[in-house]
């Protein structure tokens, strides 16, 4: 159903190295930076696995957190990508677990980001 997402950051340098470590263990890389003479001196980058569907946009007021969930291939994935976030700006939201109260596979972990976004990685697959 969607295309991609966007969400607002404060410190895009921050932001990126954020995302950079958090989204190495699900394979997830910046896929394409938008000149910052399209974008008006805004700093704009697309990460993603084939195609950049999760945009990141630097701006002075970057509202309330929102919520976004990621797909990985195993648990090990969820466990890496909870570290990877923890050690690099991210805030405990809910380390990883089995959470059986949403399906009895789903395994999960739950942290903030910089900028107050709740971010998951989660795995459907059983052990």
């Amino acid at each position: 159903m969607l295309d991609h997402v966007g969400i607002l950051v404060a410190d895009w340098t921050k932001a990126k190295a954020f995302y950079d470590a958090a989204f190495a263990p699900l394979g997830i890389t910046l896929l394409s930076v938008i000149p910052q003479e399209y974008t008006g001196g805004v700093k704009v980058g697309g990460y993603g696995k084939d195609a950049p569907d999760f945009w990141l946009t630097e701006a002075a007021d970057v509202g309330p957190g929102r919520h976004y969930a990621f797909r990985a291939d195993t648990r090990a994935a969820v466990d890496a990508f909870y570290a990877a976030a923890i050690g690099n700006g991210g805030r405990d939201n809910g380390g990883p677990g089995l959470r059986p109260q949403y399906h009895p596979n789903y395994y999960g972990a739950f942290v903030i980001d910089p900028d107050g976004n709740n971010l998951e990685a989660v795995c459907h697959a059983p052990e």
